[in-house]
């Protein structure tokens, strides 16, 4: 009986400590990640092999940007190739002064927002401001840094967008605009590195 109080104290401690780690970083008005995404042609379009699939490079991409919000997967069927999903805005998107007036959630692989009475700015800007991104770490370094990712922060990544391909056919590929939304507009991102504040 000892040993499993001694068990469930350890996983609440740990828990505990995970959700702390996990809290929003609080951040100041004013826009802080101003530039939007930038996108080039692959320097390297060869496959890459990971996890049982195979990705194509479709771009080089880079970015910094501020985590809107944050959802981790672990039993839909591309959880093993790209554990989270980071809602990721720019540009006045990054702004705490817009942020507090609109709702933002994800789920099901998508996110979305909405707001009370008038939005804080035109929908078509937030389109182009935001994305939910899928992200495929590279290696255990780069798992290990997007776990200690938190919502708030400003992060810049580097990688390559990817469409990915399964030996069953399955497959998910990347949107290549940031103007789109909907049913495949997110981004899917084979990230190389990734760090924030």
């Amino acid at each position: 009986m000892r040993a499993i109080v001694v068990t469930l104290v350890m996983l609440c401690v740990v828990a505990g400590v995970r959700a702390c780690a996990r809290r929003p970083l609080e951040q100041p008005a004013g826009l802080l990640a101003p530039e939007a995404p930038r996108q080039s042609d692959p320097l390297d379009r060869s496959p890459v092999a990971l996890a049982g699939f195979e990705l194509t490079p479709l771009a080089d991409f880079s970015l910094e940007a501020r985590v809107l919000s944050r959802h981790d997967y672990t039993f839909d069927a591309a959880s093993a190739l790209a554990p989270i999903d980071l809602a990721l805005g720019w540009g006045r998107m990054s702004d705490s002064a817009v942020l507090d007036r609109l709702d933002i959630t994800q789920s099901a692989r998508f996110y979305s927002w909405r707001w009370k009475d008038q939005p804080p700015l035109p929908p078509a800007e937030i389109v182009r401001s935001s994305a939910n991104m899928h992200l495929i770490p590279a290696d255990a370094g780069v798992a290990r840094d997007l776990d200690r990712v938190r919502v708030g922060m400003v992060v810049a990544l580097r990688g390559r967008l990817v469409e990915a391909n399964r030996a069953d056919g399955w497959h998910w590929r990347s949107s290549l605009t940031r103007e789109d939304s909907g049913a495949g507009a997110c981004e899917l991102v084979l990230v190389d590195a990734i760090d924030g504040r």
